[in-house]
């Protein structure tokens, strides 16, 4: 079977594509034909050995999410069969065929390359948002609101009836804003901005990005158990919720995610789309961490 592979760590040039064994489905568990699969932060940090003891082995495929059309079902699956076309989470995902373990079903007008960019973004988003359990009403901050995860973030809250506030570099704010977030920049003076946007205070606020900016989120709120941090692992000492998959998985950020884009309001967005061959190029792009949506692989 194709797939994007790394024999070594290091820079993006390491993935090639090179043949691997196919997958089969276990209990629970469903195999797709690919037709699309996304890059994650996860998966270039481990391709560039950051990730302690990963990969287990070479050679390694990347990849935990993937939309395609089911081939294999697994003992105790039910509700989808061969030939529906899924999207979910799963391992190896740059290749023909992948396993996923949480799945649910394309909506009709989605297109694979939207469903692919969408599993791990929105059950991390999904995760982090019941960490705070917010009232309708509420006024969360989103630090890094324009990328995958912000993006489906900001809907979800938005869903939920919260204000959002976002950041994000001031080319990205008309996004932030159809998104229905209230947009402004990072860095520096951020507390200031903020309170200028929100004199009523915040209740809740969650970093994306993982670049320093806890303790700036925690002066905000005034409370570090008002504040979440998908991407700073260091962070727990400092009293925050760390929302790592330790936790457990919300698994249905999916089904919602897909419910929401069926009533218009979801919108998944795409900053590119490479072929499989490309894959190198798909993982400098995100590396680069400036994507505006997510960075997409199609496999024909």
């Amino acid at each position: 079977m194709q797939a994007l592979v790394f024999t070594e760590c290091g820079e993006p040039d390491v993935l090639h594509l090179g043949d691997v064994p196919e997958p089969h489905a276990k209990p629970g568990q469903v195999r797709i034909a690919v037709r699309a699969a996304s890059v994650n932060a996860f998966d270039w940090k481990v391709r560039a050995g950051l990730v302690h003891g990963m990969p287990k082995a070479f050679p390694a495929v990347p990849g935990l999410d993937a939309a395609g059309v089911v081939d294999e079902v697994g003992d105790g699956v039910s509700g989808v069969a061969p030939g529906d076309r899924v999207f979910g989470l799963g391992s190896r995902t740059f290749a023909r065929h992948a396993v996923l373990g949480m799945f649910a079903r394309i909506p009709d007008r989605m297109t694979f390359e939207e469903a692919g960019a969408l599993g791990v973004v929105v059950e991390t988003a999904a995760r982090s948002l019941d960490l705070l359990t917010l009232p309708a009403g509420a006024t969360l901050l989103v630090d890094g609101a324009a990328g995958g995860v912000g993006t489906a973030l900001t809907q979800f809250a938005v869903a939920r009836g919260l204000r959002v506030i976002g950041t994000a570099s001031p080319r990205h704010h008309d996004h932030l804003r159809r998104l229905g977030a209230t947009p402004t920049t990072y860095d520096t003076g951020l507390a200031e901005r903020v309170a200028a946007l929100a004199p009523e205070g915040v209740d809740g606020a969650i970093d994306v990005v993982g670049k320093g900016s806890v303790p700036a989120l925690v002066g905000i709120t005034g409370d570090p158990a008002r504040v979440v941090t998908v991407a700073d692992f260091g962070a727990g000492p400092l009293g925050v919720h760390v929302a790592d998959s330790s936790l457990g998985r919300a698994t249905y950020a999916l089904a919602e995610a897909a419910r929401l884009f069926e009533e218009g309001r979801f919108a998944v967005v795409l900053d590119r789309v490479v072929p499989l061959a490309d894959g190198a190029a798909a993982h400098r792009l995100a590396q680069g961490g400036h994507v505006y949506g997510k960075v997409v692989v199609t496999v024909p």
